[in-house]
């Protein structure tokens, strides 16, 4: 990047990667951050959603964010899924390929993804 033209069109182009991130979406995809949850893997997990959230025309609904340590350490990476009027969904030992399965189905077609959750293992 030489020049602020360059630097105003990565701008543009990670908007709306931003605007998931931070926008205030009916429904909250948490996905845990602590040092546990980046070694086990969250990053590619976090990007993922916030990818496939984008890809799949959600952005005006779904808020993909952070947080610290869940407390599951073992179960990491681990993704809390928050709906207005519903229990919390958690989603645990979570994957790229995971997250995106779980856009499809669960955020998109509303139906959790069953393998996948916390009291299921």
């Amino acid at each position: 990047m030489k020049t602020l033209a360059e630097l105003a069109a990565i701008r543009e182009q990670m908007k709306d990667k931003v605007a998931i991130r931070t926008g205030s979406g009916e429904v909250r995809v948490v996905v845990g951050m602590a040092t546990c949850g980046i070694t086990a893997g969250a990053r590619p997990v976090l990007n993922a959603f916030v990818e496939e959230v984008a890809a799949q025309g959600l952005a005006d609904t779904v808020k993909v964010t952070q947080t610290g340590c869940i407390g599951i350490c073992q179960y990491e990476p681990v993704v809390e899924i928050y709906e207005d009027g519903k229990e919390k969904v958690t989603y645990i030992k979570m994957t790229a390929d995971k997250a995106k399965e779980v856009v499809a189905k669960h955020l998109k077609g509303g139906a959790p993804v069953a393998e996948y959750l916390i009291g299921n293992i």
